[in-house]
């Protein structure tokens, strides 16, 4: 028998508590929406929720042991089935896929590599055809100047 006075379930009431809670304070309103989600999962007894996080926590240490094997990409978290000749079968294919992707991976980054020498290619001729075309807008700057003695660059001498 559920003798709660809020139940766990989206009504107008436990609504406006995790709006409040979450005004209010917002670990607040993140335990009521937690309430409102799981709490018919406890059932209101201390042993039922201790019962269901101890199932969360034997299902997390199982599959961080069967996962474990994708990082060293060997056994990609996979028991042996029983069949030897299988299992080698199964080991020749990741091994091969294996290759495979690093393959692909090498060839993505002679691509990425392609498209940068491009990229700067494309770039130096438009400013090769920006300098042309601002040499050609200024006037003189193509001919060579007269050498008419002056060392200063055509800068005058005030003293």
């Amino acid at each position: 028998m559920n003798t709660a006075i809020i139940k766990p379930q989206w009504s107008p009431l436990t609504i406006a508590l995790m709006v409040l809670g979450f005004i209010a304070f917002w670990p607040l309103g993140l335990l009521v929406l937690g309430y409102i989600l799981w709490g018919e999962k406890f059932g209101g007894s201390p042993e039922k929720a201790q019962a269901y996080w101890n199932k969360g926590r034997a299902w997390c240490s199982s599959n961080k042991s069967r996962h474990h094997g994708w990082q060293n990409h060997r056994s990609y978290g996979m028991n042996s089935s029983g069949n030897a000749a299988f299992d080698e079968y199964r080991a020749e294919q990741l091994k091969r896929l294996e290759e495979e992707r690093a393959r692909l991976d090498a060839e993505i980054e002679a691509f990425h590599e392609y498209m940068a020498n491009l990229n700067k290619a494309k770039d130096r001729e438009e400013f090769d055809r920006f300098m042309n075309e601002r040499r050609g807008s200024r006037q003189g700057y193509d001919q060579p100047r007269p050498d008419n003695g002056d060392t200063n660059n055509g800068w005058g001498n005030n003293g």
